[in-house]
């Protein structure tokens, strides 16, 4: 677990982004939009928190203010996390969708300290440390905050942390079907229940492995590329525009 500074220098509009584990979004300057099937559109101003749960598939547009770029800390958890405090949350409660604590009213950042402070300390001993972690998930819920990790078992979400594992891997579908031990037309059925084929799921997530690794990194563009499994970065920077709508340069400069 770890926290990530997101930076980005111009404002882009990023469409069908698959968030696989619970992430926490503390905006620090700039706004967040987001648009969620479940809530519609959703505007985060500077210090709120926004909650996405694992398995949303969302359109995000990062704002930045004037001369300055957007800002943001993302934290990630895990499922075993999340369902040590959220457990008793069944999927029949209905869909949960994006959600927001305002800075106003609940001052997430000071959470966001807390969380900083434990991942800091070095001297605490391992179960303090997941203790300490947990308490940010308590918090959540003590606000009506709503958590599952119920995707975990869908195909797309399978299916994503495989390719992930190693990205630079010239994965194919055959490669897949044998670590499910299906055949390949059963996993092709598998995946079709989710809406996705094989081809389009590998190449998403190279290209959404892309964006964070610009927004949350310094490596080069060239390394970015290869990191994620594309040939050239040309082609990394022509997929990446013809997905987004700009060139990964703009991610780090206006």
């Amino acid at each position: 677990m770890s926290v990530l500074p997101i930076t980005q220098a111009t404002a882009a509009t990023f469409s069908d982004l698959y968030i696989g584990l619970t992430l926490l979004v503390f905006v620090q300057a700039g706004t967040k939009r987001v648009v969620c099937p479940v809530r519609g559109e959703l505007i985060g101003e500077e210090g709120d928190l926004i909650v996405f749960p694992p398995g949303s598939m969302v359109t995000l547009e990062n704002r930045p203010v004037l001369n300055a770029c957007y800002r943001a800390d993302g934290v990630c958890f895990s499922h075993d996390m999340i369902d040590a405090v959220f457990a008793d949350q069944r999927p029949g409660q209905g869909p949960l969708g994006i959600q927001i604590l305002r800075a106003a009213s609940h001052r997430p950042l000071d959470v966001l300290g807390l969380i900083k402070a434990t991942l800091d300390d070095g001297t605490l001993a391992p179960p303090i440390r997941r203790h300490r972690l947990l308490e940010p998930l308590v918090w959540l819920r003590h606000h009506g905050i709503r958590l599952q990790t119920r995707e975990e078992e869908q195909p797309l979400s399978q299916v994503r942390s495989l390719i992930e594992t190693d990205l630079g891997h010239a994965w194919r579908v055959s490669d897949v079907a044998r670590h499910f031990a299906m055949s390949e037309a059963t996993l092709r059925r598998w995946l079709a229940s989710s809406g996705n084929g094989f081809s389009r799921i590998l190449h998403n997530t190279r290209l959404e492995k892309g964006l964070t690794l610009l927004q949350t990194t310094d490596r080069s563009i060239s390394q970015i590329a290869l990191d994620c499994g594309f040939k050239t970065p040309s082609h990394f920077s022509d997929a990446f525009r013809k997905r987004f709508g700009i060139v990964p340069r703009a991610i780090r400069s206006s």
